[in-house]
């Protein structure tokens, strides 16, 4: 059985880096898929909202590999309490935008 150490060069953990990025100019400066604009808390979205497995996540999304998928949720782990705060700030935004929009003609007929 073939072992591997530090010492023999190979890193045996993976490494998130070459998947993540964070950068001020792409998605505002959120951690996202690198070579994507897919946020880390989107990947974290439709996995624990909408129960998305990384399988799945990986066929709705072709870009994606499932290795991106895998080192996105590990991010979103290993910073949860972030992440969730930026995903309730975006959640915020957007009622106050919706609140502040004139009701469509369609919701109108029916008011």
């Amino acid at each position: 059985m073939e072992t591997h150490s530090f010492e023999s060069g190979i890193n045996p953990l993976p490494n998130r880096q070459e998947h993540i990025a964070v950068e001020p100019d792409v998605c505002g400066g959120k951690p996202h898929v690198a070579g994507h604009r897919v946020k880390v808390q989107h990947v974290a979205i439709w996995h624990e909202r909408q129960g998305k497995s990384p399988d799945e996540i990986v066929a709705e999304h072709p870009g994606l590999t499932l290795a991106d998928v895998h080192a996105a949720l590990a991010y979103y782990y290993d910073h949860r309490q972030q992440i969730d705060t930026d995903i309730r700030t975006d959640e915020d935004f957007a009622a106050g935008l919706k609140a502040g929009l004139p009701q469509s003609l369609l919701a109108r007929r029916f008011v």
